[in-house]
């Protein structure tokens, strides 16, 4: 066998997700990791034609449930950098879905706030997000659902920084 014949059959050797150790016998890290790209690309998908990007939507999603947050905060909220969020930030405020106010004591500390523009994108996002979370939470009955849940809470919180 050549190189080019063996490089093809490593190629073809890859397996796809769900088989091999892309499957249940997988690293639980590695099966997480494959879950959360696998929803990132169907979120990034069903909001490209509302120029949303997957951050976007989380960011906003913040935004909208924690008015007033700052961008620091946000960072620790969306798993973002805040270089990251600087730009997303930066971005919606740009095209009307968020604006910027000054902490009253702190005045260098921004808070951000959705306006009614910012609202209503969420709310088409937020229509569309719920077929892919409807369609994840098909794969389970609710008593899995709810400990599935309730595992995935446990996880972030045990290795969030700082906690081991």
């Amino acid at each position: 066998m050549n190189r080019r014949t063996q490089a093809l059959a490593a190629i073809q050797a890859v397996p796809a997700p769900g088989e091999g150790k892309r499957g249940p016998k997988g690293h639980l890290g590695y099966l997480l990791r494959q879950a959360q790209a696998s929803v990132r690309g169907a979120m990034d998908r069903t909001l490209s034609d509302l120029g949303v990007t997957s951050p976007q939507f989380a960011v906003l999603t913040m935004i909208v449930a924690y008015p007033g947050v700052s961008g620091a905060d946000l960072a620790r909220l969306t798993y973002l950098t805040p270089q990251t969020i600087n730009v997303i930030v930066g971005n919606l405020e740009r095209d009307g879905a968020i604006e910027k106010s000054a902490h009253a004591t702190h005045g260098r500390i921004l808070r951000l706030h959705a306006t009614a523009k910012g609202q209503a994108l969420l709310k088409r996002c937020r229509s569309r997000i719920a077929d892919i979370e409807s369609e994840i939470a098909a794969l389970l009955g609710k008593d899995e659902e709810r400990i599935i849940r309730r595992w995935l809470s446990a996880v972030g919180e045990r290795l969030s920084e700082g906690r081991r």
